[in-house]
């Protein structure tokens, strides 16, 4: 076995103790043993594209040799082969870990309508995670995998993402095949990506593109050009931004001047009818092709609604059943004539700017008006597929604490383009190692978050380095480097430049900021200790981590030492 293989070993074996540390149960319907994981990295290629990429894979999308569920048992079936989608990642090279939680047929965009419990967001449990990718966001959220596929009708596969400080790729519709996904909308639905950059959602869309010769809808991939260096950027007037929730008029505020000084013209544009358009989505006849999905269902299993089947969920599918053809027709008309407005009242930009979402409610607020708070989530996501659009989630920094996304969307084929204009407008970063108090789940963690980091994932130091516990409170350890030292565990994030020093500001000693090296050879900012720290602290090199030295016998030892 080769370096490469005993490296992706190790990374499926820290992936799947993640996961169970973290305790997370409701982000998950089906995993996969850990053994036949590690049976299959054993197998990839290392040269393989995507050689080593953790995946999870949302349930309405069809992975075999486990259940596809669309978070209805009774709707369960197992299918004899991948989805063409999975099937992509694995021939190259990623592993699957294995399905998660969604709301039920994929209708909603809030994350809590499923039998197996709300999903709550990574890092502030009593808010929504956004929907219906919900378990799919919150997987690369929390660093179990480094990527997630998801699907989008209305925004599931943006939504979270914003709400998560993630990004979230919508494809133009057709060019990643439907092939093996439960359908919400036939006709509108996209295999989308979740990931923690750009680069690595970019990189796993283009892997899923072409045609694969079953989906009737699929599409050739025909890109627009690259965008000019002096971009024409379409944002909504003010009126259109009413209503969103405290502080993030004013986050997009600031990207809009962010997105002027890279060099791009702003314009306001009204975009009642786009929002017209999405109005259609669920307030007009286009319901009934999510009845034509799962209609037959819901009629079949009516005694299951309230217990295997969402209330929500099936009222909003089973509305379709009184639509006509001749509504239908009426709506596809009205839909023809909005999207030759929008085309005119977007021609000659290069994209739409919008906030991603209006707000973030909390698990009460939409239990409180269930259909009411999910509106308010999909303003600009929904008329996305209906006009044939493609869409680009992005992270555009925090407002009290929690992230805030903005959208790109633009002409069908125009995936590249949007693309290329988030790259140009990211903010300079910096990485992050810590190893202590700072990780996910423990007493300092929410100085992080309040930074505007996020989570590039989790990260073993070179084999170089000590590890104390330190008397301080709350209980911390001190990293020391030593070439006679061993690895250690943490986390990496990445802040922007103005959040990594607003964070490093705010440090007590005996904390320093220094380089660290991790044991892929990265280069990373990182948690060190000054040397005086150390008198008369206990060493826990031994242990590997600060998780592992608290849970291993080291409990007492790291009270009695920290304080």
């Amino acid at each position: 076995m080769n370096r490469g293989v005993d490296a992706l070993g190790v990374k499926v074996r820290q992936a799947y103790a993640r996961i169970e540390q973290f305790g997370r149960p409701e982000v998950w319907i089906a995993l996969r043993p850990v053994e036949d994981v590690l049976a299959e990295a054993a197998s990839v290629d290392p040269d393989a594209p995507l050689a080593g990429v953790l995946v999870a894979v949302k349930d309405n999308i069809d992975v075999a040799g486990l259940p596809t569920t669309a978070a209805a048992p009774s709707f369960a079936y197992r299918p004899d082969r991948d989805s063409t989608a999975v099937a992509r990642l694995r021939a190259a090279g990623a592993l699957v870990l294995g399905k998660t939680n969604l709301d039920q047929f994929a209708t909603g965009l809030v994350g809590t309508r499923s039998p197996h419990g709300a999903v709550r967001h990574a890092f502030a449990p009593d808010r929504i995670s956004g929907g219906s990718s919900s378990g799919s966001a919150v997987a690369v959220a929390l660093g179990f995998v480094d990527v997630a596929l998801g699907t989008d009708t209305a925004g599931s596969g943006r939504v979270p993402a914003a709400l998560h400080g993630l990004v979230g790729v919508k494809p133009t519709r057709g060019l990643v095949p439907n092939t093996g996904v439960v359908p919400a909308c036939r006709s509108l639905d996209c295999v989308t990506v979740f990931a923690r950059d750009l680069a690595t959602a970019r990189r796993v869309a283009e892997e899923l593109t072409g045609l694969d010769g079953l989906d009737p809808l699929a599409r050739v991939d025909a890109p627009l050009p690259p965008p000019p260096a002096r971009p024409r950027i379409a944002v909504p007037t003010a009126e259109h931004l009413q209503g969103l929730a405290d502080g993030w008029a004013e986050a997009f505020a600031r990207y809009v001047e962010r997105v002027r000084a890279a060099g791009a013209d702003v314009v306001e544009v009204d975009v009642a009818p786009l929002l017209e358009a999405a109005d259609l989505l669920y307030g007009g006849a286009f319901v009934a092709e999510r009845t034509a999905a799962v209609g037959r269902h819901l009629r079949e299993n009516a005694h299951l609604v309230g217990t295997d089947l969402d209330p929500t969920v099936a009222g909003i599918v089973s509305a379709g059943e009184h639509v006509s053809a001749a509504e239908v027709f009426r709506d596809r008309e009205r839909l023809d004539v909005l999207a030759a407005r929008a085309r005119d009242l977007l021609a000659g930009t290069t994209a739409l700017l919008t906030p991603t979402t209006t707000w973030h409610p909390t698990l009460a607020e939409v239990a409180a008006d269930p259909v009411g708070a999910n509106a308010r989530m999909g303003r600009f996501t929904n008329f996305a597929n209906l006009l044939d659009m493609a869409s680009l989630a992005v992270p555009a920094g925090t407002v009290d604490g929690l992230p805030f996304g903005v959208m790109l969307t633009g002409p069908a084929f125009s995936d590249r383009a949007l693309a290329v204009l988030a790259q140009r407008w990211a903010d300079v970063t910096v990485d992050l190692l810590v190893v202590g108090a700072h990780l996910s789940g423990q007493p300092l963690h929410h100085e992080l978050v309040a930074a505007g980091a996020t989570l590039v994932g989790p990260a073993t130091t070179a084999p170089q380095y000590r590890l104390f516990a330190l008397d301080t409170v709350p209980p911390k350890p001190g990293m020391v480097r030593d070439p006679a030292g061993a690895g250690v565990l943490g986390e990496v994030w990445r802040l922007t430049a103005a959040g990594f020093g607003a964070f490093v500001a705010a440090l007590p000693q005996p904390m320093t900021i220094g380089a660290v090296t991790l044991d892929d050879g990265r280069v990373v900012r990182g948690f060190l200790a000054e040397p005086a720290a150390l008198e008369g602290a206990r060493e826990i090199t031994a242990a590997g981590s600060w998780l592992a030295a608290r849970a291993a016998g080291a409990g007492e030892v790291v009270a009695a030492s920290a304080g």
